[in-house]
């Protein structure tokens, strides 16, 4: 009797595990990625949340010429496979834009690899339409 439970239900995880494996990175899904969200959604988090970190991924320049208030910048080339001191909780909630939406899909996949784990990307500074500073901190 016990067999017949067992191996339906280790089948099962077996083909739960093959559908949540990427093979073109060789990562599980499931487990190692982030949230992609609206602009719209991200600033009705940043109205509502508390404690969460807005990360800015393009270079210093695009940073010192225009960023969201409050946005730490931690340009994208430099997130490789280490810890990131200004980053130190990776449970943390962290909302991630560029420019256009393409680096910050990239920082937050390294960001996921890395292990940080409430991760939220929200596209590119171009579509945003609240509030926006300059220069740097």
């Amino acid at each position: 009797m016990k067999k017949q439970i067992l191996i339906p239900a280790v089948l099962l995880l077996v083909f739960l595990l093959l559908i949540s494996f990427d093979a073109g990175t060789g990562r599980t899904s499931t487990l190692d990625s982030y949230r992609q969200i609206s602009m719209e959604e991200a600033a009705i988090m940043m109205e509502e949340e508390e404690g969460y970190i807005i990360l800015d991924v393009r270079t210093h320049e695009e940073y010192a010429e225009s960023h969201i208030p409050g946005a730490v910048n931690i340009p994208n080339e430099t997130i490789g496979t280490e810890e990131i001191p200004g980053l130190p909780d990776k449970e943390q909630l962290i909302l991630i834009y560029c420019r256009s939406g393409n680096r910050s899909k990239q920082a937050a996949q390294k960001l996921a690899d890395i292990g940080y784990t409430n991760i939220v990307e929200f596209g590119g500074i171009r579509s945003w339409t609240g509030e926006t500073v300059s220069g740097t901190p």
